[in-house]
This record gives C-alpha cells, structure tokens and sequence, in this order.
C-alpha cells in the first residue's frame, strides 16, 4: 500500500480533497490532505515547508510516497521532490513549470488564454467572458459540494506565488504521471497535451471530468491513482 500526499490548488484548502481520501483510505492506503498558507507573502518556500510539516505530523507509515498535485500545486510539488525522497510524482489537471518561469508568466508563456478561448467558441459559450468560478470550475460539481467549497469564502492564492521564479533548473528525477480532465474549460486537454509533451516528455492520462476531478469524480480519480478497490 501507499502513502499519498494530496497538495491542493489555488483553493489551498485540504478540504478539496476530502473526498479523495477516503476513496483512498478505503482501499488500505494512507491519504494526507494537506492545508496551504494563504497569507499575502506566503510563497514557494512556505508552501513547499506546510507540506513537509503534513507528512511530518502524519506520522508517514514505510510506504511508497506519492505526491498527488492539483493545479497550480505543479509549481510546489516539484519542489518538495527536490527536499525530501518521493517514490512518484500525480499532477492533476496542472501546471508544469519551466526553470526560471514565474506562474503569473506562465499563462502567457504557455498559451492558456488562447487556448481557453478556442475551447469556449467551440463549445458555443463566449471566448471573451471574464473568468468565472461556477463556469470554469465548478460546472460538473454536484450542487451540494459547489455551495459548501463557496460558503468558505474566497481563499489565496498569495500574491507571492505569481511573482517568484520556479527555482529548479530542470525537473526532478521521479517517475511522473499527469492525470487531465477532459472536461477541463481552464485547461483544456489539447492544450495540456503539448505542454505536458512539450515540459515532461509524457502522455497525459484522461479522465472524465473537469478541473476539479477531486470534487467531481473522486471515486474515478482515486481509481486512477491506486486502482479500484479490492
């Protein structure tokens, strides 16, 4: 069995991953949550500290270690790899950082914009609309959940996050999967497809479902991470 260390997104909230867990513990595994700082200069260092601290207080169990990374977490996670042994590396519907890259140039560098636009036109929704939670995230959320991630009021992410440069000159040397929503409106699979190619050299993963898989499909996500129950 495994241990998986879940690094949540832009939320910061372990509770994104509430669901996940128990898919997971149900199947004999370890699942660690963890809770980002999101105050107004917390960085990658801060960051990359909150999640040594979660497997610290786990107490981690002798099994392989897996890093499961949401979104924006493609920025920590890589970094946590370079701190500490990890026997594997998830990225779920991320964002893979290039050495020296900030994730506030990110967006640009790597075409997301363009790329969210087409996917909006084709779908028949407006290319030019301003982003929106319900509609680039939450749009395949069951209701319930939508409202209880909402009611806990907007979380981070710090500003520091979008100003400092990734400081890895290349990726580290774990084994690396990339799991992507192909439902993903923020990140659209075709997109993912060349960047992941294009940074990591590996084929993404598909999965059904949107840009939060672990809210949407938790059942579908833990399948792809451990494998079905026994």
């Amino acid at each position: 069995m495994a241990t998986y260390v879940l690094i949540p997104g832009a939320d910061g909230r372990a509770w994104y991953w509430h669901l996940v867990a128990a898919e997971l513990r149900t199947r004999g595994h370890q699942a660690v949550p963890v809770d980002l700082p999101y105050g107004r200069s917390d960085g990658l260092e801060e960051h990359v500290d909150a999640v040594l601290a979660a497997m610290v207080s786990a107490p981690l169990t002798p099994h392989p270690l897996v890093l499961v990374a949401q979104s924006l977490a493609g920025f920590v996670a890589p970094l946590v790899c370079a701190r500490v042994p990890v026997d594997a590396l998830v990225l779920v519907n991320a964002m893979v950082p290039a050495p020296g890259e900030s994730a506030g140039e990110w967006w640009e560098a790597t075409g997301q914009p363009a790329a969210r636009a087409a996917l909006a036109a084709r779908e028949g929704r407006d290319p030019d609309a301003p982003f929106d939670l319900r509609t680039d995230f939450f749009h395949d959320v069951p209701e319930e959940l939508t409202a209880q991630a909402l009611a806990a009021g907007p979380a981070g992410p710090p500003e520091a996050i979008f100003i400092q440069h990734w400081p890895l000159t290349g990726w580290p040397p774990v084994p690396t999967r990339f799991i992507q929503g192909r439902e993903d409106r923020f990140f659209p699979l075709d997109f993912q497809r060349r960047l992941v190619a294009e940074r990591l050299g590996i084929t993404v993963e598909e999965a059904p479902g949107g840009h939060l898989l672990a809210l949407s499909r938790p059942r579908e996500l833990a399948d792809l991470l451990a494998g079905p129950p026994a």
